[in-house]
């Protein structure tokens, strides 16, 4: 379909033009002969790299490695000199795309409204890593910020996880993977329309085709290069929606309705609900997978925003 084309009528408006931008990015870089996995990536950079700029100014950004499988981070601090509540952030791109880069104005969007120091965690990517490396990562940079935080001005007694997509996915196995090594779980969970099961749904089917953000042939693909093989389509670090989730920290989940994983996220809102885990669940109607990315012209994407920095400063508040 020509990237003009926009079905979607059920997109907020400017979500359609988020689309439509999106969409004619691609476009400009068709996929040729011989097109690789890293191509895609570059592609991806390129296309993504106008909704990244912009935004909240911080008082300190600064990279470094960190913990015992030397992951980089990169530290977005929105107030010098004091010590910050932190939320951990991992992006999205189905474990094979997208970057630090790709989401640094959504991480700044946090650190500014929510008044946190934000780490954003650059993890391994599929299907070079295949899972559980990243997952392993991720708590590595965890366990490093409870071991060494203090020194940097960063509050680990004070720290939350959250993604999209995939990293929501993550950030639930996060703290899955901390409650299976004997360790504390984290204060809260900010979720953005995550990937937390293969299922195919009928949310794939209503949401799936040219005018949505994410399709359903496209999120196999991704499952395929994340899992090991067959014998991880039911493991619960993996598929966290299949896992018991007794005891895992307070969530807030964004939830796009004209998104293929609108299913999913409503199952997990409830699997953790039964589980006793306390759960803002938000439903935004037309808004698509990745809607956030577009809060540059999007007022819906800049409500979901303050609404869960709103949720997230007051989980993290107090000692």
């Amino acid at each position: 379909m020509p990237a003009d084309v926009i079905p979607a009528g059920d997109l907020d408006p400017e979500i359609r033009r988020f689309h439509h931008a999106i969409k004619g990015g691609y476009a400009a870089h068709p996929k040729g002969p011989g097109h690789t996995v890293a191509d895609s990536r570059r592609v991806a950079e390129l296309v993504r790299a106008p909704w990244a700029r912009g935004g909240p100014a911080m008082a300190a950004t600064e990279e470094r490695r960190v913990g015992g499988l030397s992951v980089r981070v990169r530290v977005h601090r929105p107030q010098a000199g004091a010590t910050l509540p932190v939320l951990f952030y991992v992006h999205g791109g189905g474990w094979m795309l997208f970057s630090l880069d790709t989401h640094d104005r959504l991480m700044r969007e946090y650190a500014a409204r929510a008044g946190v120091a934000v780490v954003g965690i650059d993890y391994s990517l599929s299907p070079e890593a295949r899972f559980p490396r990243a997952l392993e990562e991720i708590v590595s940079v965890i366990d490093w910020v409870r071991a060494e935080g203090a020194s940097h001005g960063l509050d680990p007694s004070r720290a939350a996880i959250g993604g999209d997509s995939v990293g929501g996915n993550m950030s639930v196995a996060a703290n899955l993977l901390l409650r299976e090594q004997g360790k504390p779980v984290l204060r809260a969970m900010l979720l953005n329309y995550g990937a937390f099961d293969h299922a195919v749904t009928p949310s794939h089917d209503r949401y799936g085709g040219d005018g949505y953000m994410l399709g359903s042939a496209e999120m196999a693909v991704f499952w395929d290069a994340y899992l090991r093989g067959p014998g991880d389509c039911g493991n619960p670090l993996a598929v966290p929606l299949r896992a018991d989730l007794r005891g895992l920290p307070p969530a807030f989940m964004a939830i796009a309705r004209c998104d293929i994983l609108l299913d999913g996220n409503v199952a997990m809102a409830a699997a953790l609900r039964a589980a006793g885990v306390a759960v803002e669940e938000r439903v935004y109607e037309g808004a698509s997978h990745s809607f956030l990315e577009a809060v540059s012209i999007s007022p819906l994407a800049d409500r979901a925003l303050a609404e869960a920095s709103a949720w997230l400063a007051g989980n993290l508040a107090g000692a």
